[in-house]
């Protein structure tokens, strides 16, 4: 086979994926993002919606020369909710073609148990949305942009405290939201050695920031994402951040239906040509997000066997 025909059928190949993709100029691209989650996403009525994410949905669809749609949903804080869930029951109900700061981990990745599950909350959602269910279908994810991982933040007396690994919390009053990775691991640090020092928080109901920043507590182990929030809120705060990132973390990236793989494709070829620019982290800053790149494993395992004692 001569190199001009493989030349030739790549230039073919490359025309006939630009094709899909031309051909929904001026179509929205939607993209689905989560109203609560600063400094990535806000969207609250009457105010401009704001974050990471809006910024950089923004500058994809720039790319793909399409406007955007934002839909935004609510996702549940409870035992019962399953980000994993919600996002496929988003998507395959056609709500948007992209959901936007998907956790890239095994179990969010695969194929779902059930074949159908209720939506969440979404804006525009009529009383009949809200009880109907909707069919499953199978997520697949484009490349990370972000790198999301937990961190300790300092209260006032500990702030000045150098921390360069778990071990170096004892003895310090540790605060943690009950049910959590962070929780996990501080349980189950050293066997058990910092135990005594923990006290449990019920997520939703408590404040574990705000009690920090009283000087209820010394330090906590949370997403980086939450304690940057938190500093944007409150600039005054006594809240401090560590600079340690504990070693298990994951990527976050755009996730699609595994039935439009032209579409993440293109968005792969513009997160490249945004990185390469320096976008994504000028994005961050913008923002109020500290800006990690992605690393490897791309797609986090099963974190619990790093965590529990062997």
């Amino acid at each position: 086979m001569s190199r001009r025909f493989i030349a030739a059928m790549g230039g073919l190949s490359a025309l006939l994926l630009a094709v899909p993709i031309a051909g929904r100029a001026g179509e929205p691209l939607r993209v689905c993002l989560d109203e609560e989650l600063p400094p990535l996403s806000v969207h609250h009525r009457g105010q401009p919606d704001s974050g990471f994410d809006v910024a950089l949905a923004q500058a994809i669809a720039d790319a793909l020369g399409r406007p955007l749609q934002i839909q935004w949903f609510e996702s549940k804080l409870d035992e019962d909710s399953s980000p994993a869930l919600e996002a496929n029951a988003l998507l395959s109900d056609g709500r948007c073609a992209l959901l936007g700061s998907y956790a890239l981990t095994r179990d969010s990745l695969a194929a779902p148990a059930m074949k159908t599950t209720k939506l969440p909350d979404f804006d525009g959602a009529s009383s009949a949305d809200r009880r109907r269910r909707v069919t499953l279908g199978v997520l697949t994810p484009s490349q990370p942009y972000i790198y999301s991982p937990l961190t300790i933040a300092l209260g006032a007396k500990a702030r000045d405290r150098h921390i360069a690994g778990l071990g170096d919390l004892a003895g310090l009053r540790i605060a943690i939201e009950s049910g959590t990775l962070g929780d996990a691991i501080l349980m189950n640090f050293d066997r058990g050695r910092l135990i005594d020092d923990i006290t449990h928080l019920v997520p939703g109901r408590s404040d574990l920031l705000a009690a920090l920043d009283r000087g209820d507590f010394d330090v906590t182990l949370l997403d980086l994402r939450r304690l940057d929030a938190h500093r944007a809120a409150h600039p005054d705060t006594a809240v401090a951040a560590s600079g340690y990132y504990y070693p298990v973390g994951a990527n976050r990236g755009y996730v699609a239906l595994a039935g439009d793989p032209v579409l993440l494709g293109a968005v792969d070829q513009a997160l490249a040509d945004l990185t390469a620019k320096g976008t994504l982290e000028a994005l961050a800053r913008h923002a109020g997000l500290t800006y990690l790149p992605p690393r490897e494993p791309t797609v986090l395992d099963d974190p619990l066997p790093l965590i529990l004692p062997k």
